[in-house]
């Protein structure tokens, strides 16, 4: 069934995705834009949105009709502890492809620039195309919000997810130490972060068996627009590191720099990105070559950032290329 014709507050006030609607865009009350009364096809049409989200709500819907498919990675306790806890979940994608179960899951991981999780256009849509190619799939909501050290809780909503999905691995139908990140732009510096030992180390989990990261920051160093810092920089730097940005970068934030616990990676990105220049992805790319860890970079000739799952322009189909150079590593 295509929902293109339904409005976006129509689709996102179904009841039997509540849990999940008010973090379509987490931290975004829809309800108070312009976007609530747009039809998913007027909202392709004129690019307010990129990505098929009409087939990421319908598979939404249908994950949504099992009943089992939402899951709170915190305790109602632990959420009265820190508010900024409240919604961090996992909605699960299962493939209908009996092979699934065989290969590794996949954490998709949307962007928002820390202060957003754009599962609209960067989960739903995402984890429904690796259904597709034949693999189950898992989109974290994570923290945003938070006035200190924020991408150390993100690691722990990592953990969390991990050892939820092995807690649960029998019901999803997957080998719990067998799994492949997928991050856009913020989601991509988490999944990169995750590989350091900062990461899975640190948290005694499983390392992944390959990463795409998606027009993805990876350096704090690299800066087109570095004019000087301000009272603004200083404050967003302890929200996101828990210490000044001269003292991340000399850390273990620097990803470069620490990137030999790495899997495998696909890196996408585009030429024309005027938020998230793609020599990021390049950056990485290159010192993952002088590591021997095997890397495939893709940059397309158009598109800015954002591009979600490629649909109507270059990058269509990166998903599938994605899984295809995974699965070619393991012959």
């Amino acid at each position: 069934m295509s929902y293109e014709f339904n409005t976006l507050g129509d689709l996102l006030s179904n009841p039997k995705i509540r849990p999940i609607a008010r973090d379509a865009i987490r931290n975004r009350n829809l309800k108070n834009e312009e976007v609530w009364n747009m039809t998913l096809s007027q909202l392709t049409e004129d690019h307010v949105f990129f990505g098929n989200i009409n087939n990421g709500i319908q598979r939404l819907y249908e994950a949504a009709d099992t009943g089992e498919w939402y899951y709170p990675l915190y305790s109602e306790e632990e959420c009265a502890e820190d508010e900024a806890r409240k919604g961090v979940s996992l909605v699960w994608f299962p493939s209908a492809d009996p092979e699934a179960d065989n290969r590794p899951f996949i954490l998709v991981v949307p962007g928002g620039g820390f202060v957003n999780v754009w599962n609209l256009t960067e989960g739903w849509p995402i984890a429904e195309q690796f259904n597709r190619c034949g693999y189950h799939a898992f989109i974290l909501t994570y923290q945003v919000d938070g006035e200190d050290s924020l991408l150390k809780k993100n690691m722990d909503d990592f953990a969390r997810a991990l050892q939820l999905i092995q807690e649960k691995k029998e019901q999803f139908h997957v080998q719990a130490d067998r799994y492949i990140t997928c991050g856009f732009s913020a989601g991509g510096y988490l999944i990169c972060l995750w590989n350091t030992k900062m990461g899975y180390p640190d948290h005694n989990l499983p390392k992944p068996e390959a990463s795409f990261p998606v027009y993805s920051v990876v350096s704090m160093k690299y800066d087109d627009d570095d004019d000087g810092e301000d009272e603004d920089d200083t404050e967003w730097q302890y929200r996101i590191f828990g210490c000044p940005g001269e003292e991340a970068v000399k850390g273990d934030y620097e990803i470069p720099e620490h990137a030999e616990g790495f899997p495998p990676c696909a890196l996408f990105a585009t030429a024309g990105d005027d938020l998230v220049n793609p020599e990021h992805s390049k950056m990485l790319a290159r010192v993952l070559e002088s590591m021997n860890i095997p890397c495939r970079l893709e940059i397309g000739p158009e598109g800015g950032h954002g591009f979600a799952d490629g649909s109507g322009m270059c990058m269509a189909g990166w998903t599938e290329r994605a899984v295809k150079w995974f699965e070619s590593l393991q012959k």
